[in-house]
């Protein structure tokens, strides 16, 4: 840890806490919920021998700024703070290595941001126009994304933080987790999700978004616009690999079937004995994929 830096950035109206790792090209990290830049200790160790490997706590996490107002954390404002983030570390030229929550961001990144990027290495998150498909069209995803519903519901803060986050810590087991939480790093994760309006933030991503199990037609009609979108939109042209941890309870293997038509260059890496959680359970496997594929 004594070489890891950890530092702030007023970019995009927000303050991000970033950590940084050694020098050269820029490789930003990309947590999800309900992680924040500590989720990827065992990557920046290992990528910042050869890189600027930077991880940093999302808006709405951790030691970063948590706005309010939920519609602060729409994709555009989330994809923004990336580059922002960037651009204030003086690198116009980035590689990203995402998962969950941050791989959905990585995903749009991409979209709108190619000429940034060298490399996209996704963990364990779908891309959008897949996971649309699945949620209209696939019952077992449906079924395995019911939790969104709560986390999107007024009562998620009160569920997920009583009995000191007992609800959070069960709901990172039913994802399929090996990951088996140390007393220290609990202690960790918890202080982390106690920050005022920690939790809150991290809940916002999934009330503002679109993409959750239809209940209603109208749900149905935003996940089909999502569909409906002209092919160049959803279109990721950036040397992209995929590693899919294929125990996942939470995103299943469908999210991998027709990836290439949105995705070119892709190459996939399924872990079969890997959950959600596979970067904590993995670290070395998921350390040296990265590394070759950088």
């Amino acid at each position: 840890m004594s070489e890891f830096q950890s530092q702030y950035a007023d970019v995009n109206g927000v303050r991000l806490h970033y950590v940084s790792v050694g020098t050269g090209n820029l490789v930003m990290f990309v947590h999800g919920f309900p992680e924040f830049w500590a989720e990827w200790e065992n990557q920046l160790a290992d990528i910042g021998e050869n890189y600027q490997a930077v991880a940093l706590d999302m808006r709405g996490y951790n030691l970063s700024s948590k706005p309010a107002d939920v519609e602060r954390y729409h994709i555009k404002d989330l994809i923004e703070d990336l580059r922002a983030l960037a651009e204030y570390l003086e690198h116009k030229k980035l590689s990203l290595v995402a998962h969950d929550w941050g791989g959905a961001v990585a995903w749009s990144f991409a979209m709108r941001y190619p000429d940034w990027l060298e490399k996209l290495i996704i963990i364990n998150s779908p891309h959008p126009a897949i996971f649309a498909r699945e949620l209209l069209h696939n019952p077992a995803q449906q079924q395995a994304s019911q939790y969104m519903l709560m986390f999107r519901s007024p009562d998620a803060e009160r569920i997920l933080s009583e009995n000191n986050y007992a609800g959070l810590i069960a709901t990172v087991s039913q994802f399929g987790s090996k990951w088996e939480m140390t007393a220290a790093v609990r202690r960790r994760y918890i202080e982390a999700w106690s920050r005022p309006g920690a939790l809150t933030g991290g809940l916002n991503y999934y009330r503002v978004s679109p993409l959750y199990p239809p209940i209603s037609k109208k749900d149905e009609e935003k996940i089909r616009g999502i569909l409906n979108l002209p092919h160049e939109m959803l279109a990721v042209k950036v040397s992209t690999l995929v590693i899919w941890g294929e125990l996942d309870q939470a995103l299943l293997t469908g999210n991998l079937e027709g990836l290439g038509d949105y995705v070119s260059p892709l190459t996939v890496r399924r872990i079969p004995d890997g959950s959600h959680w596979v970067t904590h359970e993995q670290p070395e496997l998921v350390n040296s994929l990265i590394r070759d594929f950088l």
